[in-house]
């Protein structure tokens, strides 16, 4: 790699008036001069803060725009959207803005595997299909995720905004490195992690043919990489809360399985409701012939997410809807909806991810 010491990145803005364009980037946005010339009638001016470096330069192309992130209030005198004498744009918007969960658009979702939805490109080369194309207004995505060819992965050490995140390994294995979590964990099938709210992590290496399910709440939230964190990290706090959570890492062969929320399903906890204060809950379902036959029910849940893993079941609604329902298939339904889960073979198996992990259901 180059040695990037000594080379600078400007950023070239056309302005009409570089006279008057002094005072306000000196002034105003409170940068630093660093060069200007000709001296005589000066017709280039360099100014760096704020993270950047402009080049202004005397000119009639179209004006700039700069966009400043502050948290200060007072910062040019608390205005938000300004323009140079010169012409060039400028917005002030926050360093750190609030996370927005939009209200949830509720709707009975199925989503086939069998309808061919298209996998997209991703960050870091992944392969992303949609499981919930309309996203319920954007209150949640949920992406089937998978790595053909396996091997180191291009990732770099990053974080999440978000206000949930779920990680489930589907199918093969996945390294990941998690700060102050210790050494880097291998994630097999069956296995999830939940990463709280801006932990930084690096995928490391996966499989052939990894496949995993990622729930994010919101839809639309922003990934940061930090250049400055070296991953491991010297501690290790496997305690530790980001925003109220904790890191899990949940491995299937430990599962404890008990009586599930609907008759005919027996379900392991994977201990994410009381590691997030039940922002959300999440478990495995199998059915249990032990348990009587399936029957319906409704929820109260604001979102009611499941994606089949294994086998087969009829999923049947109370909008005389009866969809038969495979591997790799996936639905929501929203609250007060009556269902049935009927005729599940032998080996069924369904990820159930509800927001807030703590929500009543009532059997009919």
């Amino acid at each position: 790699m180059k040695n990037t010491d000594k080379i600078l990145a400007e950023i070239c803005m056309p302005t009409s008036d570089l006279r008057a364009d002094l005072a306000f980037f000196g002034n105003t946005l409170g940068m630093r001069l660093d060069m200007i010339y000709p001296a005589d009638d000066p017709s280039v001016a360099v100014y760096s803060g704020h993270g950047v470096r402009v080049r202004l330069e005397q000119g009639t192309a179209t004006p700039g725009h700069l966009r400043i992130l502050t948290d200060d209030a007072d910062f040019a005198e608390g205005r938000t959207t300004m323009t140079a004498p010169g012409g060039t744009r400028v917005t002030v918007a926050p360093l750190n803005p609030p996370l927005v969960l939009p209200q949830t658009e509720h709707a009975f979702v199925v989503r086939r595997l069998a309808d061919q939805a298209p996998w997209v490109i991703g960050r870091a080369g992944m392969e992303y299909r949609d499981l919930i194309p309309n996203r319920l207004g954007g209150s949640i995505i949920a992406s089937h995720i998978r790595i053909p060819d396996g091997g180191p992965v291009p990732d770099m050490v990053h974080f999440h905004k978000v206000g949930f995140q779920l990680i489930f390994c589907y199918r093969g294995w996945v390294d990941v490195v998690y700060e102050d979590q210790g050494p880097p964990i291998r994630l097999t099938a069956g296995d999830c992690f939940i990463q709280p709210p801006e932990i930084r992590h690096r995928v490391l290496e996966a499989s052939d043919g990894i496949e995993v399910i990622e729930i994010g709440v919101p839809a639309e939230h922003v990934t940061e990489i930090d250049h400055d964190m070296v991953l491991p990290t010297a501690h290790l706090r496997p305690d530790r809360e980001w925003q109220g959570q904790k890191f899990v890492h949940n491995c299937a062969k430990d599962a404890v399985w008990v009586p599930a929320r609907l008759p005919g399903y027996t379900c392991r906890d994977t201990t994410i409701g009381q590691n997030t204060q039940f922002v959300a809950g999440v478990q495995v379902l199998r059915p249990d012939t032990g348990a009587g036959a399936p029957v319906w029910a409704a929820h109260d849940a604001d979102i009611h997410f499941t994606f089949v893993m294994e086998g087969r079941m009829t999923l049947q609604g109370d909008d005389g809807s009866a969809q038969l329902l495979t591997a790799g298939d996936a639905f929501v339904i929203p609250p007060g909806m009556r269902t049935c889960y009927a005729d599940p073979s032998a080996d069924l198996s369904l990820l159930e991810v509800a927001l807030p992990g703590k929500f009543a259901t009532a059997l009919h």
